[in-house]
């Protein structure tokens, strides 16, 4: 596999993660309680498939680099570098989100109703004296 080729694998990688980490923030936000399972397993194994593709990258990166600077290569890290960040960004909000459905904080419930007006308290003062 061509370090370009490698790159180019591990964007797609990245995109797949991005979707998922899409796909967790909606199921939070809609049903606010902690994912299923099914949600879980897809996410150890795109963490299990990233594991792989970091260590071909970090090979990649031992070899000696190429005489001349590659465009192409060099846009693809581009795209994985902003790719990476959406992704922690998004994974971020879901924490944030997992923990409040975690610990089951409820939301706050509706103010107490207004006190009464003033001239309606003076009223009723007036009508017991």
């Amino acid at each position: 596999m061509t370090p370009t080729d490698a790159l180019q694998s591990h964007l797609s990688l990245c995109d797949e993660l991005y979707q998922l980490a899409l796909e967790e923030n909606r199921f939070l936000k809609q049903n606010q309680r902690v994912p299923d399972a099914a949600l879980l397993d897809r996410k150890r194994a795109l963490l299990a498939r990233l594991d792989t593709s970091l260590a071909a990258l970090k090979q990649i990166s031992a070899s000696p680099a190429p005489a001349r600077p590659d465009p192409v290569r060099k846009e693809v890290i581009e795209k994985a570098r902003a790719k990476i960040l959406q992704v922690l960004h998004i994974d971020r909000e879901n924490e944030q989100l997992l923990l409040r459905y975690s610990l089951g904080v409820r939301p706050k419930p509706a103010a107490p109703p207004a006190a009464a007006p003033v001239s309606q308290l003076q009223r009723l003062y007036d009508r017991h004296l």
